[in-house]
């Protein structure tokens, strides 16, 4: 198995990654939002556009 960030060969004490840094990288990219679960839950859906006007409302003002 090689590693999903790297494709170095696994080390077993970081599995399913190669090195700790690695791992960081993975978590980094989660909490970041560039990973996600999509969701087909229609408050969720509404939820996120929501944030998203929201967002793009709170840019205009700051133009």
């Amino acid at each position: 198995m090689s590693c999903p960030i790297c494709g170095k060969e696994t080390n077993q004490e970081v599995r399913p990654f190669c090195s700790k840094r690695c791992a960081d990288v993975d978590l980094a990219r989660w909490l970041n939002g560039n990973y996600a679960v999509p969701s087909e839950d229609p408050e969720d859906i509404e939820d996120a556009i929501e944030a998203a006007e929201q967002a793009a409302s709170g840019s205009d003002k700051l133009h």
